[in-house]
């Protein structure tokens, strides 16, 4: 599901590495598998060394889009965040770095129902970063 959303998202014009916790990172076309793998596992490592910073859109399908500094994506599907609410509210705070604090409109690390599962894509890709296994790989052709 994640891969059919962001071929969506990206107007199916995108190649992309899918990781096993559905971060994906967009790829130069044409790359080969060996350097799409490569390069996805390159971004993350930069995501991660640079500052996990994210960027969460609502889309028209009503799941959210966390984008980084860098190319790559998670989905957060809003039929999963809604399977998950209940430990989503008990653990949204389990995503921030350690001494991480985010400013909200509600307060330092004060998230609404928004901000929290824009924490859960991000997790997602904490997760991929920190063990990288590339699920698959996605073609636009």
């Amino acid at each position: 599901m994640v891969t059919d959303r962001v071929s969506y998202y990206s107007e199916r014009q995108a190649d992309f590495a899918v990781l096993k916790n559905g971060t994906c990172v967009i790829l130069d076309p044409g790359r080969s598998d060996a350097n799409a793998e490569a390069d996805a596992k390159q971004v993350l490592s930069s995501i991660l060394g640079f500052h996990p910073d994210m960027n969460p859109s609502p889309m028209d399908d009503g799941n959210i889009l966390v984008r980084y500094n860098h190319p790559a994506v998670n989905v957060v599907l809003q039929e999963v965040a809604k399977t998950h609410w209940q430990e989503i509210q008990e653990r949204h705070l389990d995503g921030l770095a350690p001494d991480e604090v985010l400013i909200t409109p509600l307060g330092q690390n004060v998230f609404d129902d928004f901000g929290k599962q824009a924490l859960l894509g991000r997790a997602y890709m904490f997760m991929d970063a920190i063990e990288p296994e590339i699920a698959n790989i996605y073609r636009r052709s």
